[in-house]
């Protein structure tokens, strides 16, 4: 199993292609993983395209994995990145875990181009609703999710985070269900859409990032340029939505990112903490839109294993 962990620094660099293809009109949605997850991974049951909508959008599926010994497991849900054009549940970094006692799971979402958000949260909040009504049948503790997102990815999981008490993104099935988190691992994912714009780095990919330009996956997430829809604007910055009873949070960004500026990630600390939420910010000197040092995976495993592990539990799972 420890082949996975190289799986983590695979999933860091997905978005940076993704994105920048896709600010392109004509380019074809980009997958999010170099590397496909095997058909068959010893000691773990992997169930594949499972849909958590009934006779819902082809995108609306995950994909779960559950080490083959274990009772009430904790679970680790990815959400890929790809400027909410582009991606796959099949580029999961988190099979690192299944060696240390918890269950993954990688969902699918709808893209922009099917549906304008809230779509993509509302799809995220279904599949964690789906997963803890489910979570008896699959060995899961309902009580100890975690989610972890790239990019675009990053910005749904901070949506999940702060959305908790929020029901307005509660669609379709299951609302007996809470779609609460109980921790998040945010990486260099947007916070603020509106503030893009005011930082020198973004320039190095303009028709990405930049508001009001038709070309731009921000304009593209909301349907229109985003000085005309800033109701809605409103309604996708996961800072907006902060409260003391909010998962706690471990943030990581490159301090070199052009798509989306570390700014970000530090006003949603920030704020955070003025609510006396747990936060961690880790900013990467030298990195892009991605993150890979040393510490990277140390933290990430630290963090989880504090907030999701049950009294009495190890490290190793045990």
């Amino acid at each position: 199993m420890k082949f996975y962990i190289g799986l983590v620094l695979v999933a860091a660099a997905l978005s940076i292609s993704a994105v920048a293809q896709e600010s392109k009109p004509s380019a074809k949605p980009a997958q999010s993983g170099s590397k496909k997850a095997p058909t068959t991974i010893p000691g773990v049951t992997s169930l594949r395209d499972v849909a958590y909508v009934t006779n819902g959008h082809e995108r609306q599926k995950l994909d779960i994995f559950l080490p083959e010994k274990g009772e009430n497991l904790p679970l680790i849900v990815w959400i890929h990145g790809g400027g909410w054009v582009g991606g796959s549940k099949d580029g999961c970094p988190a099979f690192r875990f299944l060696d240390t006692g918890y269950a993954v799971a990688s969902i699918n979402y709808r893209f922009s181009q099917h549906a304008l958000y809230p779509a993509q949260i509302e799809d995220c909040k279904a599949a964690i609703r789906w997963l803890r009504a489910n979570a008896a049948k699959h060995r899961i503790n309902p009580d100890k999710i975690g989610v972890w997102g790239a990019s675009a990815g990053g910005h749904l999981v901070a949506l999940l985070g702060t959305t908790g008490d929020v029901k307005e993104f509660d669609k379709g099935e299951h609302l007996d269900q809470s779609s609460r988190v109980q921790a998040v691992c945010d990486w260099f994912g947007p916070t603020d859409l509106l503030e893009y714009y005011k930082y020198e780095q973004t320039k190095l990919v303009v028709s990405a990032v930049v508001p009001d330009d038709s070309r731009s996956l921000l304009y593209r997430l909301v349907g229109g340029k985003l000085s005309e829809k800033k109701d809605l604007v409103a309604k996708a910055n996961p800072i907006n939505y902060i409260t003391k009873d909010d998962a706690p949070f471990l943030i990581m960004h490159g301090d070199k990112d052009p798509l989306v500026p570390h700014h970000q990630s530090e006003i949603l600390e920030k704020a955070l903490k003025k609510a006396n939420v747990p936060a961690t910010l880790y900013i990467e000197k030298g990195s892009g839109h991605f993150v890979r040092g040393p510490e990277v995976s140390k933290m990430i495993i630290a963090f989880f294993h504090k907030h999701l592990k049950t009294n009495g539990e190890t490290a190793a799972g045990k």
